[in-house]
Order: structure tokens, then sequence, then C-alpha cells
């Protein structure tokens, strides 16, 4: 059985956490910590930017000895996002962040961001998958 970004999402529920990107990196650290995620979606009005993640924080404001509270999130941002649609099935999401190295995938129908999926969401959903084939 192959399960699909909207089969995930159904069971998921649905919350985006975003931030402007001239937002400084202290308020983007402060809005993950307050909602216990790992990334915000980037946006300009509607249009989608980038991305931050704890990840972009530690690796180019705390290893290199700068001020959160001074840097604008668009300078440590992830501009190439890759995303999916929630056509999309997990082990192709398995693949995108694998090959690319990055833990979140804004989910977009429609020109609409829906979601963001992170590696924990898909890890559960192929878990949840093998736990199933294996009581069968």
């Amino acid at each position: 059985m192959v399960v699909t970004v909207l089969q995930l999402l159904s069971k998921k529920g649905s919350k985006i956490y975003s931030i402007s990107s001239n937002t400084t990196v202290f308020e983007a650290v402060a809005l993950m910590s307050k909602h216990e995620v790992g990334a915000l979606l980037v946006m300009d009005g509607s249009r989608l930017v980038g991305v931050i993640s704890e990840r972009d924080y530690t690796w180019k404001v705390i290893l290199k000895d700068r001020s959160s509270k001074t840097i604008a999130v668009q300078e440590i941002m992830t501009s190439k996002v890759i995303c999916v649609s929630s056509d999309n099935n997990i082990d192709e999401c398995m693949v995108l962040m694998n090959e690319n190295s990055i833990r979140h995938l804004p989910v977009i129908d429609n020109c609409s961001i829906v979601e963001v999926i992170s590696i924990m969401d898909v890890i559960k959903s192929l878990m949840s998958e093998k736990n199933l084939l294996l009581s069968n």
C-alpha cells in the first residue's frame, strides 16, 4: 500500500507557521520554540521565498558567532525550497529529503501552501505502514 501525502495530512492535521523575510532570526527562533516546530516558512506576502530551520540557525548564526537579534531571516534562510503536492507518496518524500539533506517539505496544491511535513512525519508514516503489513 502506497501512502500519499494527502493521507498523511489527514492524520496529522494542518498547521502552517510562517514569518516574513525581514523579521529577525531571534523572533523566528522564538516562534519555532513557541509552536515546537523545527522550521518556519518564510513568506513575502503570499509568496513562499524560503524556509528557516533550526539547522540554518545553528550553522549560520551560532557557529559563526553572529547575533540573532540583528540578523534578518533572509540572510540565513534556505531559499531553494523543495516542495511536494498532496499527490506525492511518502516514499518520494523520503527520497527528496535524503537526496537534498532537508528535513521539511512544504506541501503545495493549486499554488497554495497546504502544510509542511517533516522527516518525523514521513518516518512515522513509514513505520505505521510497516507495522500494518507485519500485523497482516
